[in-house]
């Protein structure tokens, strides 16, 4: 069903262009999308990048066929996140939504060791996508087999780290809060999982804030709940990036990579 007025049913494109969203905890990806789709009475919407539920931050939304069809160029940049591991304590997701397999003591851990343990994971490296994914298997995301118990091991794909920095280390609650910078396709999870194991304790990824993508931060995006406010749709048309600017802006990041 169309659910546009009728005067905007021959307007294909009524509001093309990229929104940048600061999605807030709780929130899936998609309600976002549907949120915008709403708003702006515009059914071709979508986002460059997922953001798990319980991740904050950065979400680049798409509107109109013109803007969509450039989704792919708007998630090639790099991304920087802060990240939060959980020490001591694996789940079967990586992250806060599964429950717990295994735990083990933290030793003490001095900034040196941390720090050390952290250069291992700079660099090019594969990485196996993990079970609760969204990376497709015969037409199924992963998370699909993995609720069911099936196991499926999909091929490892090569990522970058561009650099790994400490912001803190609470030594009493075995937090260890990381800024990441990486390449696109890369799992904060995993990461955390495997930065874990290296430590010897097992660690998990309980919370997740994506800074920035490509050359889109999250100091210029919009509270994701001023969406659903009764001034939200004019508060939204006002962020929007034009396909005109968006296409120059695309260009500009694309020529600093060459």
């Amino acid at each position: 069903m169309d659910d546009r007025r009728p005067e905007e049913i021959n307007q294909p494109d009524i509001a093309a262009g990229m929104f940048l969203i600061d999605k807030p905890r709780g929130e899936t990806s998609f309600s976002m999308v549907r949120h915008v789709r709403r708003l702006l009475r515009q059914k071709k919407v979508g986002h460059a990048g997922t953001l798990d539920p319980f991740a904050t931050g950065l979400l680049i939304i798409c509107a109109g066929r013109q803007a969509t069809r450039m989704i792919d160029r708007c998630m090639a940049g790099k991304k920087v996140y802060t990240a939060v591991l959980q020490l001591g304590s694996e789940t079967e997701t990586m992250d806060p939504e599964g429950r717990i397999v295994r735990t083990a003591p933290v030793p003490n851990l001095s900034s040196e060791q941390i720090t050390s343990c952290l250069e291992e994971f700079t660099g090019r490296m594969m990485q196996v996508p993990p079970p609760y994914s969204a990376v497709k298997y015969k037409g199924k995301p992963l998370y699909y087999y993995a609720r069911k118990g099936i196991a499926v091991v999909k091929e490892p794909r090569q990522v970058e780290i561009y650099s790994l920095a400490v912001v803190d280390y609470d030594g009493d609650g075995h937090r260890l809060t990381i800024d990441v910078a990486c390449s696109k396709g890369t799992y904060i999870r995993v990461l955390a999982d495997d930065i874990g194991r290296k430590l010897g304790c097992g660690a998990h990824l309980s919370e997740l804030r994506r800074l920035s993508s490509g050359g889109f931060t999250v100091e210029d995006s919009l509270p994701g709940d001023a969406l659903s406010g009764p001034d939200a749709r004019e508060i939204l048309m006002q962020r929007m990036i034009p396909v005109d600017k968006l296409l120059a802006m695309l260009g500009e990041e694309e020529n600093l990579r060459q």
